[in-house]
C-alpha cells in the first residue's frame, strides 16, 4: 500500500513538473511575441519636406535721405528746409499721396562742439534729413529710385549708402500662403518616407508624430529685394510596419 502511493505522489510530481514548464515555455514565447509587436511597433523613420514660394513684395519703406553742411546755422537750417520741400514735390511728381509721404525733422551736428573738436572739417556744422516714404506700390517704388537724379540736379544732397539708406521691401501676406505651403511640405515628407519604406523593404504606417517648422521670410538675392522666398519645412516621424 505504501509503495503504490509513493508511485502515485511521485507520477503526480512529473506531471505537475510537466505543467509548470509548458506553462513556462508558453509565457516566455507569448513575451517574446508581444516583445517583437512591440519592438515593431516603435520601428520609424523621421522624414523632412520642404516648401518654397517665390511672391512679389507688397509693401516698401524707402527713407529718402539727404545732408548738408556749413558754418552759417541759419543759413543751414534754410538750405534743408528747401530741399525737404524739394524732396517732396518730387515724391508727389511721382505718384506718392500725402499719407504716404513722412517728412522728419533736421539732424544737425556742431563739430566743434563735440569730444574730437573739428577734426580738420571747413564746415562746422552738419545736418541730415530723411523723408519717408511707406506704401503698397512697389513698382512706384523702384521707377521713383530710378528718377532720384533729378534732384541731384536740383542741388540735393542724397545719401545712399548705409543700412539707414535702403528701401526695405516687406511681404506681409503669409496667412494666405501657409495652407498650400504646410500641404506641400507634408506630401514631400511622405513621398521620402514612402521611398525609405520602399528601399528597406517595410511598409509605411501611420504618423507618430509631427511638427512644422517656422515659416521663413529671406530676399531671394541681394539684387532683388522686392522678391521674397517664402519657406517652411515639415518634420514628421512615421511608424514602419
Amino acid at each position: 500500500m505504501g509503495q503504490r502511493d509513493g508511485r502515485t505522489s511521485l507520477a503526480a510530481a512529473w506531471v505537475l513538473g510537466g505543467l509548470l514548464a509548458v506553462g513556462m515555455a508558453a509565457a516566455a514565447w507569448l513575451g517574446g511575441e508581444a516583445l517583437l509587436s512591440f519592438r515593431q511597433l516603435e520601428r520609424t523613420v523621421t522624414v523632412k519636406g520642404l516648401a518654397e514660394r517665390e511672391v512679389p513684395a507688397n509693401q516698401v519703406i524707402w527713407p529718402v535721405r539727404f545732408a548738408e553742411a556749413g558754418n552759417d546755422l541759419g543759413g543751414l537750417y534754410a538750405t534743408m528746409a528747401d530741399h525737404t520741400e524739394k524732396v517732396v514735390d518730387f515724391l508727389r511728381e511721382q505718384g506718392f499721396s500725402e499719407e504716404e509721404i513722412s517728412p522728419s525733422a533736421p539732424s544737425v551736428t556742431d563739430r566743434q562742439a563735440q569730444d574730437w573738436g573739428d577734426s580738420g572739417s571747413r564746415y562746422r556744422y552738419s545736418a541730415s534729413a530723411v523723408i519717408t516714404v511707406y506704401t503698397t506700390e512697389v513698382d512706384r517704388v523702384r521707377r521713383a529710385q530710378r528718377s532720384l537724379l533729378e534732384l541731384g540736379r536740383q542741388g540735393v544732397a542724397l545719401t545712399t549708402e548705409g543700412y539707414q539708406a535702403q528701401a526695405e521691401y516687406l511681404f506681409t501676406d503669409l496667412n494666405a500662403l501657409k495652407p498650400a505651403m504646410v500641404e506641400e511640405a507634408t506630401r514631400n515628407a511622405r513621398e521620402v518616407a514612402e521611398k525609405f519604406a520602399h528601399d528597406s523593404g517595410s511598409r509605411l504606417g501611420r504618423i507618430r508624430t509631427a511638427s512644422q517648422g517656422q515659416f521663413s521670410i529671406a530676399d531671394r538675392d541681394s539684387n532683388t529685394p522686392h522678391v521674397k522666398r517664402v519657406r517652411v519645412v515639415s518634420t514628421i516621424e512615421y511608424y514602419l510596419d
